[in-house]
């Protein structure tokens, strides 16, 4: 909690004035330590990234032991699987049910990881806008896991996710990282993919895994490299 306004300015490219309107506004992850305004740097950085913010290249300068290649955001969705009909009529029984979906190792604990994502939407919503939400660990490190896996869930019914445009969720795609560095690195990839036309309806449409990963492989081979 040691990023402060000026340095969530110089972070998201932006002034001070813009980090104390939307402080103001209530729509960014902030806390109030010692009557001043604090920022976890991780949230801020996934929440930026999750509006498709531009961000200062010295955000991702911070030290990051895990030196394997960043992830393919076809290699995690392959890795987390697609989920038809998802159950539940609040954000807390969809949430539920997700976790007990999720292809996890055994020894994560699925009890822990429903609180993490409890606590993460406490904070703020991890609805995107036009019926998507992104739910994920606060801290994309805290579940120790090694490999990075996106699991795309439809809901069998629209659910309130407090989203900002206050659309009803239809869509969850739930990302689990082992770094921070992985962590934006996806959300940055799904946040462009979503851009795609193709993809985008793929995915409106509830369409098979096949179509999912055509769009998105056709997607990868002309923009993503």
């Amino acid at each position: 909690m040691n990023t402060s306004v000026k340095d969530a300015a110089r972070l998201l490219s932006v002034s001070e004035k813009t980090i104390y309107r939307w402080i103001k506004q209530e729509v960014m992850p902030v806390y109030r330590v010692h009557e001043q305004y604090r920022f976890n740097r991780s949230e801020l950085l996934e929440w930026a990234t999750s509006r498709r913010m531009g961000i200062a290249a010295e955000a991702f300068l911070e030290p990051d032991t895990d030196d394997s290649p960043l992830p393919t955001l076809i290699e995690s969705l392959e890795s987390g699987g697609v989920v038809y009909r998802l159950d539940g009529t609040s954000r807390h029984e969809v949430l539920t049910k997700l976790v007990d979906e999720l292809r996890l190792p055994e020894e994560v604990d699925r009890d822990y990881l429903l609180k993490v994502l409890k606590a993460r939407e406490k904070l703020a919503s991890t609805g995107i806008g036009d019926g998507i939400a992104i739910p994920h660990p606060r801290n994309p490190v805290l579940l120790h896991v090694t490999k990075p896996s996106v699991t795309l869930a439809f809901l069998e019914n629209p659910v309130d996710f407090h989203a900002l445009d206050k659309k009803p969720v239809h869509t969850l795609f739930c990302m689990i990282s082992p770094t921070l560095r992985a962590h934006l690195h996806l959300l940055s990839k799904l946040s462009f993919a979503l851009r795609d036309p193709g993809f985008r309806a793929a995915i409106d449409n509830q369409g098979s895994r096949d179509e999912i990963f055509s769009a998105l492989r056709k997607l990868n081979e002309t923009l993503l490299g």
